[in-house]
């Protein structure tokens, strides 16, 4: 259905849609006639009320769940309402300084998304996304150290200081100068590199027979770097903080859609291509239950900021997920300053 425009609704229809929008992120209820006559204020009958919400179901803004239960509004009501008629409340300066804070933090950025990502979930009351582009790791040095005659621990540094351990299985028989040999023989040779870069240089090398290298350690340095490149690859790209606060108290009345909510978060892959989708351009998106087939059966949104490099290329997304009713009012904003945030980190 399309959306109607909303300057084809007279103002008592908006009055009264506006009274229905705000009962239901409040309460995540339908409210009916009576109750919207005696609280709202806009001096109306509920007879006049109902008239004007049977109006507004006939546009496909309102829906009724059950019978005689009130109306609440559709996705597309809610779309229009965040569309047209919602007003943006900043964060305050206690929120934002418990964002800010979190792009001071020692050790490697990673962590630092992962923390803001976190804050960004309690402040919001939803679960925090963030997705980054994967990063072509510059190698300063790698070694091995041996944990036992089957295994070793292969450890790379980055040039960003970044230090990342995997241990590995050591073909049988390797002596231990092999460890030693070929840690030595890649901090000199790819020092500088990528790991793609590094992988081709070596097959290079070893095609031209030009690396000085025994049977052992060559084997050793095809392996650790086979391990790494397909690490790499499938190398998370997409942290999300703040799933139990999905479950609240009207979320725990339904659990088929909480149990939906929580497959569509494991499908990383779903989530990632959503939050790409949302890297075009600037503008924070938000994308509204249905409107998406990923969410159109846990009835859940997600408002996505893209945030830039120092380049101007955009490097992240930053989210969140949670239930159609959640306070677009608050959220939207505090999900653009910590895209602001993350873009200062990049920096």
């Amino acid at each position: 259905m399309a959306l109607p425009p909303i300057t084809e609704l007279s103002d008592r229809a908006r009055d009264v849609f506006r009274v229905v929008v705000q009962s239901y992120l409040d309460t995540g209820a339908p409210i009916g006639s009576r109750t919207i006559a005696h609280l709202s204020g806009l001096n109306l009958s509920p007879a006049s009320i109902r008239n004007v919400m049977q109006d507004l179901e006939e546009l496909g803004l309102l829906a009724a769940p059950h019978t005689s239960a009130g109306r609440m509004p559709t996705d597309i009501g809610l779309r229009l309402f965040v569309d047209g008629m919602m007003q943006a409340l900043e964060p305050s300066p206690e929120e934002q300084a418990a964002i800010s804070a979190q792009i001071v933090q020692a050790g490697p950025v990673e962590h630092a998304i992962a923390a803001t990502t976190a804050a960004l979930s309690g402040l919001s009351a939803c679960a925090g996304m963030v997705m980054v582009a994967k990063r072509d790791l510059v190698l300063r040095q790698m070694s091995f150290v041996p944990l036992s005659t089957r295994q070793a621990l292969a450890v790379l540094v980055g040039e960003d200081g970044s230090v990342e351990n995997r241990v590995i299985d050591l073909p049988p028989g390797l002596p231990p100068s092999a460890l030693v040999e070929a840690g030595n023989y890649m901090s000199a040779m790819f020092g500088g590199l990528t790991l793609i870069e590094a992988r081709a240089r070596i097959e290079r090398e070893l095609v031209a027979e030009r690396a000085e290298l025994d049977g052992a350690a060559r084997t050793l340095i095809e392996r650790g770097l086979a391990i790494w490149s397909e690490d790499t690859d499938r190398r998370p790209v997409l942290i999300v903080r703040g799933q139990a606060r999905l479950i609240d108290d009207a979320a725990a009345a339904d659990l088929e859609r909480v149990r939906e909510l929580l497959d569509d978060l494991e499908g990383k892959q779903d989530i990632a291509r959503l939050l790409d989708n949302a890297s075009a351009g600037d503008a924070t998106r938000i994308f509204i239950g249905a409107e998406t087939k990923l969410f159109s059966l846990s009835g859940s949104s997600v408002i996505a900021k893209p945030f830039h490099g120092t380049d101007g290329r955009v490097v992240g997304v930053v989210g969140v997920i949670g239930p159609t009713r959640l306070n677009y009012a608050r959220v939207v904003p505090m999900v653009d300053y910590t895209a602001a945030t993350l873009a200062r980190l990049m920096r």
